[in-house]
């Protein structure tokens, strides 16, 4: 058995691997708070994410869990987790999600030379959800937080820390950070000077480790709370992205994963970096010894959940009403940034809805547009993957909108691809499961990924040729909206 762990934004998840059998043995979850203000504040505190823990691995099956051979943690990227030297937590997490570092981003940019140069340097612009200006914004707003930091920690590396002791952070979750040269997998000392250039942050930055090799062993005291064998193997881990591309088999050439939950992101595999000089693809490392081109949009399945809410309707009766509605929504068109968005870049971006009437002002039209708008904001890292010369030729859907067979459909007709959803919606935690196995068994990663995964066939669905002409035009109009919100919100 192996056990994957996922520290995400709404939950913490726990799931029992048997590779033996290549199924999933049991899961759990439990949910978690979010801090959040009108400024653009989401944060966390990291108690909360152990307490999550500790109740979703004690609800695993005693004999499974008796059986664990290794632990991998998967977590959510960018937040920043500042650890003291006492090994307490300074402050309260700042998310992925948290858009108040708009100031912090413009310094450290203006400060290293400007934002070609960063991309060109780095292989990322610096971004309000990456953690450089998390890091210069602790600075500023909790000076005292800041000048006790010893070290620099992501959600995940602090789960690693609390069940091992090793303050370390892995490529590719290090690369979320904006801090680290993605070509030679090293902290960019100028960088780390333009987001500080009083202190020597190299200082504060954890040791890198690649994902081949375990990192420690659980402490006896975190074996004994969670109930798992003594000596157990904890793999690196990684950013929740890096663990799906694990999970779902996006570790070869040509493959691309769509993953659909809160937030969305579309991702890739490649033997080399993806610098893409628009800024739109993130250029990440893996959690593979590869690199992980990544565009991320912050607004997806929240924005089909503000409207499901606003209209006090049932997930089933919300999906009755999409399916009943048009293609194009009748020409209702909803920019979903109600969080506010990092592609396009607008950290102060508000969720609008254009082009009602009274003829096409319906709760199906509006959850519709909804629903749409999520997946054009993806179809838009398409062309930027396109443009970089990506090759893909299938989708790999995971995350919670991959559960309902409208958005699996609209995926396939927007993006004009075949859309495979595997047997596990988990991918994060599955990724982090079959990673700590691979770790185990010394076997080879695509060889363990070919025996292990399996496909839904009754939820893989290919495009409609009408439906792909029609959402092309659809998908036009809603670009040149998309246009406006730059001008409103920038």
């Amino acid at each position: 058995m192996y056990l994957g762990i996922d520290i995400g934004t709404q939950s913490v998840k726990a799931l029992l691997y048997d590779l033996d059998r290549a199924t999933v043995h049991a899961t759990s979850s439990e949910p978690l708070p979010l801090r959040s203000d009108r400024d653009g504040t989401r944060e966390q505190e990291a108690s909360w994410w152990i307490v999550a823990l500790e109740a979703c691995v004690s609800r695993l099956p005693e004999a499974g869990r008796k059986a664990i051979r290794g632990v991998g943690v998967s977590g959510q990227q960018h937040g920043l987790v500042p650890l003291g030297s006492a090994d307490q937590v300074l402050a309260p997490v700042k998310l992925w999600c948290d858009t108040t570092t708009e100031q912090q981003c413009g310094e450290i940019t203006h400060a290293f030379g400007g934002r070609e140069r960063c991309i060109k340097s780095v292989g990322n612009a610096i971004l309000p959800g990456y953690t450089a200006s998390k890091i210069r914004w602790l600075k500023q707003h909790r000076p005292a937080a800041y000048d006790a930091l010893a070290t620099v920690l992501l959600p995940h590396d602090y789960i690693n820390f609390w069940l091992t002791g090793e303050r370390v952070m892995e490529y590719g979750d290090a690369s979320g950070t904006g801090l680290l040269d993605i070509r030679k997998r090293e902290w960019h000392s100028k960088m780390l000077q333009a987001v500080d250039s009083e202190r020597a942050l190299a200082e504060v930055m954890p040791p890198l480790v690649g994902a081949e090799s375990p990192i420690g062993r659980l402490r006896n005291s975190v074996a004994e709370r969670l109930g798992l064998p003594a000596d157990v193997s904890v793999s690196s881990g990684g950013g929740d992205n890096m663990m799906a591309a694990i999970g779902t088999g996006t570790v070869v050439a040509g493959r691309m994963t769509v993953s659909l939950g809160t937030s969305a992101t579309l991702f890739s595999s490649a033997q080399q970096a993806v610098i893409d000089s628009a800024g739109d693809i993130a250029a990440f490392c893996s959690s593979t010894g590869d690199w992980l081109p990544l565009l991320c949009t912050m607004n997806c399945t929240v924005a089909t959940e503000l409207t499901r809410n606003a209209l006090n309707l049932s997930l089933e009766e919300m999906e009755e009403a999409v399916a009943a509605a048009p293609v194009g929504a009748e020409g209702v068109v909803t920019l979903p940034f109600f969080n506010g968005e990092r592609t396009p870049d607008l950290p102060r971006g508000k969720g609008c809805v254009l082009g009602l009437d009274d003829t096409n002002y319906s709760a199906g039209n509006l959850l519709r547009s909804a629903m749409e708008s999520a997946v054009y904001g993806l179809r838009s890292g398409l062309d930027a993957f396109s443009r970089n010369h990506c090759r893909v030729d299938s989708l790999r859907l995971t995350g919670g909108g991959s559960i309902s067979a409208v958005w699996r459909q609209m995926v396939a007709d927007v993006f004009n691809l075949p859309v495979t959803v595997q047997t596990c919606d988990e991918g994060a935690a599955l990724g982090a499961a079959l990673q700590a196995a691979w770790v185990d068994s010394g076997d080879g990663l695509v060889d363990l990924l070919d025996a292990q995964l399996s496909v839904d066939e009754s939820r893989c669905c290919l495009p409609s040729p009408q439906r792909t002409v029609a959402y092309n035009e659809h998908y036009d109009s809603y670009r040149r909206h998309a246009e406006v919100a730059l001008q409103l919100y920038t």
